[in-house]
């Protein structure tokens, strides 16, 4: 069953009482904006202990559609990528 960033403000509400929800929830959407914001200028962003967002560029490419054959043009475009922590990794691993 997937979070949801309700489900997130939801506990995060329970685990600090005194904050308000509307708080957390503003704070959560900053955070997140951050992290966007950064990918989008192509930066880096390590979070210790969880793992490292980045991005890569795909140049642009001449591709085929499986249907009719005809070539079609493919533009650039930025992926994300995620590499979780050693951290992260043993503790879902339980190892």
């Amino acid at each position: 069953m997937p979070i949801t960033k309700s489900e997130l403000v939801r506990q995060l509400s329970k685990t600090y009482p005194n904050l308000l929800k509307k708080d957390l929830e503003k704070f959560f959407d900053i955070f997140i904006n951050e992290i966007k914001f950064a990918l989008k200028n192509d930066e880096r962003v390590e979070l210790r202990g969880w793992g490292v967002f980045s991005t890569k560029n795909h140049k642009a490419k001449t591709s085929r559609n499986p249907k009719t054959g005809e070539k079609v043009i493919v533009k650039e475009k930025k992926s994300i990528n995620f590499k979780m922590s050693k951290d992260l990794f043993i503790e879902i691993n339980n190892e």
